[in-house]
């Protein structure tokens, strides 16, 4: 009688777990969901019928649900020169395409595709055949643009009391040991170039990091560093101008403004290719000018013949 009752009692308890299993069956779900919540102890009639309206509740889920969702339409990305303005793509129509210009005409379509009312700068991109990581081919020089930047420039320079007076004859805005050294020490930087003399580079030392990022820094390669500071002046307000390649290789270069001209725009451009060409280390066999570009500030640009250099 005993093992009867136990019998009884046993399938009693495995009816609500059974029922649960015969409805997921039938409707789809996990069995081991619905376990989960049919625990030990947890078998009352609350339970289970909390346990069906959780079944309910996920066959609802399920039926709403789409079988095969439709596929979004993408649209085809746009090139980087549809996304420009109107007024922007009928400048740059002007381009003639797979048409590589000599450097005369690049410059005279670049200041003619100016797409900004302000007077942009035209620059000049060169993609070298080098490699900066190497030393002798990580081209670096300073040259001086027969026709000026275009910039209003603002000069300092760190010389003693007789240098400095020189200086200020030559066009300097600062001048003067102690003048210099009251700015830096308030991290003002009311100069664009900075010239020293050599005997007091020791003194600059100090205010190395803040001067190198900036690219204030003075350094012999770029003339910057001079017992001749007058020399270093006038050629600071003649147009001197630095220029190195990137890590890419690839060197970058303002060589005047739009209301030059073509033909002054020329000459700076000259004395820039010139300069790279001069550059140019024994160790390259192969192409050492890739490509030549022409452009404004903000405006398209124009590819120029590499046989220029």
């Amino acid at each position: 009688m005993a093992e009867a009752k136990k019998a009884i009692k046993k399938a009693t308890k495995a009816a609500p777990e059974a029922e649960l299993e015969a409805k997921v069956e039938d409707k789809s779900i996990e069995v081991e969901a619905v376990k989960a919540t049919a625990k030990a102890g947890k078998r009352s009639a609350k339970a289970v019928k909390e346990t069906e309206e959780k079944v309910a509740k996920a066959e609802r889920k399920a039926s709403d649900e789409p079988k095969d969702k439709p596929k979004q339409k993408q649209n085809p990305s746009r090139t980087q020169l549809e996304r420009k303005s109107k007024a922007y793509r009928k400048l740059a129509a002007q381009i003639e395409e797979d048409k590589i210009y000599n450097l005369s005409s690049a410059l005279d379509l670049a200041t003619k595709t100016n797409p900004v009312k302000f007077d942009a700068t035209v620059e000049l991109h060169i993609n070298l055949g080098v490699d900066p990581r190497h030393a002798d081919q990580n081209i670096r020089d300073m040259v001086v643009l027969p026709a000026g930047t275009g910039k209003t420039v603002r000069i300092a320079v760190f010389a003693d009391a007789e240098a400095s007076v020189a200086a200020k004859k030559a066009g300097a805005d600062i001048a003067g040991e102690e003048e210099v050294a009251k700015l830096l020490d308030k991290g003002t930087f009311t100069f664009d170039v900075l010239i020293a003399q050599p005997a007091l580079m020791a003194k600059l030392g100090k205010y190395a990091r803040v001067l190198g990022p900036k690219g204030l820094m003075p350094n012999p390669k770029s003339g910057t560093v001079s017992n001749d500071v007058v020399k270093a002046v006038n050629d600071a307000k003649a147009g001197r101008v630095e220029f190195r390649v990137d890590s890419t290789g690839i060197v970058h270069l303002g060589i005047g403004k739009v209301s030059f001209g073509a033909d002054k725009l020329e000459k700076n451009a000259r004395a820039v290719l010139n300069s790279i060409k001069a550059a140019k280390p024994a160790s390259i066999k192969g192409n050492y000018v890739k490509a030549i570009y022409a452009t404004t500030s903000m405006g398209p640009s124009i590819p120029i013949a590499t046989s220029e250099i």
